[in-house]
């Protein structure tokens, strides 16, 4: 493992952004993009963290975790949905299949947890309990399991900027999918959450909740794309403890970047006003972090790849002739 010392060492260099000689780049909180010929698009991962819909610090190694992640997570769910990768020329990029994005976002939870505005138990902790059009009895504990998996579908980013609540049926009545689409991506859904579930369990975890997003494929097919069941998109915990922190009235040992998240909401931050300064031992866990769980899951050793990213990244492409 990387020594906490060295990583926050690398944090100065870690990968902000990329400008390559590439058509048409668009940037989102984690990815920057480009288009190629032939109906693809690369995709960079960069080391930029965000939560609370904002763009909080460089996380060293955080995009190579979620590149190599996403594609071994493709490769075990490509039997139950189509996805867009293609190829991997740098551990930090992906070419993939150019598709039109679905402008929803698909949250699958499986338990009553989390602090964001958007979190099941934040809104429940509130008062309500109609939450996403779903009712909850009384008496539910925090973190607590769900009797089925729900979806919990999100606008993408919406006229505010945050993601905004719709309920399953929204997705329909307010025509951002027809009902044939919605109902594919909502079987789809659920079947690649039970199987992360599952896998996550052999690696000592459990997939708490996660977020999923499609798009529709020059065919007319819906495909699997942007990242799957990583610390970004996920929250998982330790299964071996869960149990008995549970019956204890403690919060589960989490192992994503879930505690990030709570470090900013104990400072009262939760994606409005400035955002609070953190320390850098903060963004050196939370690479140690990225690092462990992609170890866990894969079963492989993490190789780090070689910093500062971009001169490696122009390489590979020349190499691969993505770029000239």
């Amino acid at each position: 493992m990387i020594s906490q010392n060295e990583l926050i060492n690398l944090i100065p260099s870690a990968l902000d952004e990329t400008n390559l000689p590439l058509p048409n780049k668009q940037a989102g909180k984690v990815r920057d993009w480009y288009d190629l010929p032939d109906g693809k698009r690369l995709i960079i991962t960069t080391d930029r963290l965000s939560a609370f819909d904002r763009i909080l610090a460089r996380v060293p190694y955080k995009g190579q975790v979620l590149n190599q992640l996403s594609a071994w997570w493709f490769e075990q769910t490509k039997d139950i949905i189509p996805n867009h990768l293609l190829s991997m020329p740098d551990p930090n990029a992906s070419i993939v299949t150019e598709v039109q994005p679905l402008l929803v976002e698909v949250i699958i939870r499986g338990y009553i947890s989390g602090v964001t505005s958007t979190a099941l138990w934040y809104r429940y902790s509130l008062g309500e309990r109609n939450i996403y059009g779903y009712d909850f009895p009384e008496g539910l504990q925090k973190n607590q399991a769900l009797p089925e998996p729900i979806i919990t579908p999100t606008t993408k980013g919406g006229v505010t900027g945050h993601d905004e609540r719709l309920t399953c049926a929204e997705v329909v009545s307010k025509g951002i999918l027809d009902e044939q689409t919605w109902a594919k991506i909502q079987e789809a859904a659920l079947s690649v959450f039970k199987r992360g579930q599952a896998l996550a369990k052999q690696a000592g975890l459990i997939l708490v909740d996660t977020k999923y997003e499609f798009g529709r494929a020059p065919d007319g097919s819906v495909m699997l794309i942007d990242e799957v069941h990583t610390p970004d998109s996920s929250r998982f915990w330790k299964a071996d403890t869960y149990e008995a922190r549970f019956f204890a009235g403690e919060d589960p040992e989490n192992f994503d970047k879930e505690f990030v998240r709570i470090a900013y909401a104990e400072k009262g931050y939760r994606g409005d006003g400035e955002i609070p300064s953190m320390p850098n031992k903060l963004w050196a866990a939370a690479s140690e972090r990225y690092i462990t769980i992609y170890e866990f899951l894969t079963g492989r050793t993490f190789e780090a790849g070689e910093y500062p990213v971009e001169q490696r990244l122009i390489t590979n492409l020349k190499n691969t002739g993505v770029i000239s």
